[in-house]
């Protein structure tokens, strides 16, 4: 999964972007609210933490120039401005969840993991298709027949990808941009290692592989 930063507070940048890629979210962070807009024009995400104070362009009108583009990535703000006018503002125009700062990192990824759950039509903090259950929580996968798998980070991140679209078909450029962010090497053979892995872990039957075009996952029973 692919988050969009946007934050120009280097030191609290750095430690949601560290936090982040801890919890095996492919993070890209930007310190300009143009950048930004840009950066949405250019890449898919899966969600954009936003916050307000922002040079180049303010974040409520970042969130402005999103929402305006029809784009319903989910979008929380992070800021310190704690007034009820900003509040309403970001709530009515278009953000999913408003968290203030200073807040801790446990509760940053408790609200990511409810707001994705919302926007899944979730109440629950785990994908499932039928075939396989991947809790969001522990990172552990599990089959009818394999029950509590632990996963790598990046597997993860993979099977995550899918089962957020089962029944779509994501090819490599497509999973490898969910599953890596700017900066990261990804070597040529990343993808398929990875579904190798989850094979080998799940059973061959748990991710599809399309020829010439690339993976996916059975849609929901």
């Amino acid at each position: 999964m692919r988050i969009l930063l946007v934050e120009d507070d280097s030191m609290i940048g750095d430690a949601i972007q560290g936090a982040l890629n801890d919890a095996s979210y492919a993070t890209d962070w930007v310190k300009n609210g143009l950048i930004a807009l840009a950066a949405l024009e250019t890449h898919v995400y899966d969600l954009v933490l936003l916050d307000l104070g922002l040079p180049g362009k303010d974040g409520l009108d970042v969130l402005d120039g999103i929402r305006g583009r029809n784009n319903p990535v989910p979008l929380l703000i992070i800021t310190a401005r704690d007034s009820l006018d900003d509040r309403l503002r970001g709530l009515d125009g278009g953000a999913d969840d408003y968290l203030l700062k200073p807040f801790a990192m446990a509760e940053l990824l408790a609200r990511i993991r409810a707001v994705l759950r919302r926007k899944g039509g979730s109440a629950h903090s785990r994908l499932d298709n039928g075939v396989v259950s991947l809790d969001l929580l522990s990172k552990q996968a599990s089959t009818a027949d394999i029950p509590d798998v632990q996963l790598s980070s990046r597997e993860f991140a993979l099977l995550q990808a899918l089962l957020i679209r089962p029944g779509t078909i994501l090819s490599r450029s497509e999973l490898e941009e969910r599953i890596y962010g700017w900066g990261n090497e990804v070597e040529s053979n990343a993808v398929e290692f990875l579904i190798h892995a989850l094979r080998r872990k799940l059973g061959n039957h748990i991710i599809k592989n399309v020829r010439g075009m690339g993976w996916m996952v059975s849609k929901n029973a």
